[in-house]
């Protein structure tokens, strides 16, 4: 089974885990406490075979770390980013304009307005800078979502994913009475 490893500085050398591959996505939210909505992305990419990292990074108070990921996510081996992010919600977006990879954006749902300003947020981009928006919460969509784009020109996670799809009709399929 992979592992998706937490992500270390910008420039460290990371740790190789066994034999663990270099992570195609990354897995970035706003505060530790997006940790618990974010996981089902982890847990979905690790079904998958995808490897991944994940990391906690603030668009207010960690804006220096942030653009420095974004900048080298690409030329680190990324093919996606996934950014979770609550209230204002500035992540995905400040991802977005600093990477040409695709961004997807998860809006968690927030104490004041249930996750609709997050949602607003992520889903009110400018021209130019776009972010793929799943629904409040909607982090194994997220995961899904970039695991198509990655089974374009991968076969293995293709075949993973057409599995995955025949396991959620099997499993739907058994639940009729």
């Amino acid at each position: 089974m992979l592992r998706c490893e937490v992500a270390h500085p910008i420039g460290a050398k990371r740790p190789r885990y066994m034999d663990s591959p270099p992570p195609l996505v990354g897995i970035v939210m706003g505060s530790r406490s997006d940790w618990e909505t974010m996981l089902p992305a982890h847990d979905t990419l690790v079904a998958l075979h995808i490897p991944c990292e994940m990391q906690v990074l603030s668009a207010h108070r960690m804006p220096d770390e942030m653009f420095a990921y974004a900048a080298a996510a690409a030329g680190r081996g990324l093919r996606a980013i996934i950014a979770g992010a609550g209230g204002a919600a500035h992540l995905p977006g400040m991802i977005a304009a600093k990477t040409t990879l695709p961004v997807v954006g998860v809006p968690v749902q927030s104490k004041a307005l249930r996750g609709i300003d997050s949602l607003l947020s992520i889903a009110q981009m400018p021209p130019g800078v776009p972010v793929a928006t799943m629904a409040i919460g909607g982090a194994v969509n997220a995961a899904l979502f970039v695991a198509r784009t990655i089974a374009l020109h991968d076969a293995g996670v293709a075949d993973a994913l057409a599995a995955y799809v025949t396991r959620m009709h099997d499993e739907a399929a058994a639940s009729t009475p």
